[in-house]
């Protein structure tokens, strides 16, 4: 498969190592930053082997399927990094309504509803599409003795399949019924990323991108559960702080600010 980057990316300056398989494209990614990149660099291959997840899931893509990460240079700091992962989300979110417009479609997900189309965004990392896990995001920082502080956001998309027998629902464009290819969507989310990534600004954008993050939000208003340990709090999503965590209002009335969490949006949210 031949991925190439999109003429806005191209025009920006971005980078661009393509590989036929590769272990993990945010290991190779860790490597470059490690070596101090000076610009932003993708690293995107057609089958990664050994990709892995948030709290180190394992994260195979196969052949069709979409494994992209890119290097950010130049990062002011490990929180500020962490909101690149709202950037990865409504950048995802964009090019998927590019190349797989069907995604707009109105639909009702478990217990909440979807703003006003097929897709949307799961805290922290997620892209649901009917309120299955079509994507997820990672977001590991590196820190360089002259270089400073780089980010490594890895993108996973279900583009051609989705791994069966996970612990939460998945599903991929090809189930809805797109006939785009990983290479296709690569190049729409190379482009939609600088526009993005123009909004965040450093972080300074991060409100605005909190406001446009939350228009496509999962689960606002709706019961929610977040597991961190043995620890579960359970109530209503209502928002997100201006750090970009969770706000929840507990079952027991008072308002707790989640940074991290495995979290359960509508029917499982409310099982004990």
């Amino acid at each position: 498969m031949r991925f190439a980057l999109g003429a806005v990316a191209d025009k920006a300056g971005y980078g661009l190592e393509a590989h036929e398989s590769l272990g993990s494209t945010n290991a190779e990614g860790l490597l470059r930053a490690e070596a101090g990149v000076s610009r932003p660099l993708w690293i995107v291959t057609s089958r990664q082997t050994a990709g892995h997840g948030r709290r180190g899931r394992a994260w195979e893509t196969p052949s069709g399927n979409l494994a992209a990460s890119l290097v950010v240079p130049g990062v002011a700091d490990r929180p500020l990094a962490a909101g690149l992962g709202f950037v990865a989300g409504l950048a995802l979110n964009s090019a998927i309504t590019a190349v797989a417009p069907r995604a707009m479609a109105r639909t009702v997900l478990d217990g909440y509803e979807a703003p006003g189309h097929r897709l949307a965004l799961k805290w922290p990392n997620d892209v649901l599409l009917d309120g299955a896990k079509l994507a997820g995001v990672l977001v590991e920082v590196h820190s360089h003795e002259e270089a400073g502080l780089a980010a490594v956001v890895g993108i996973g998309v279900n583009v051609a399949a989705a791994p069966k027998d996970t612990s939460y629902p998945a599903t991929s464009l090809a189930e809805l019924g797109s006939d785009c290819t990983a290479a296709d969507l690569f190049e729409a989310l190379s482009d939609s990323w600088v526009g993005f990534y123009a909004i965040w600004n450093g972080g300074r954008g991060l409100p605005d991108i909190r406001r446009l993050w939350l228009e496509q939000a999962a689960g606002i208003g709706a019961p929610v559960a977040i597991r961190h340990g043995d620890d579960v709090i359970r109530g209503i999503f209502e928002t997100l702080d201006d750090e970009g965590r969770l706000v929840v209002l507990t079952d027991a009335g008072s308002r707790r600010m989640i940074a991290a969490g495995e979290v359960h949006f509508g029917t499982a949210a409310t099982m004990r």
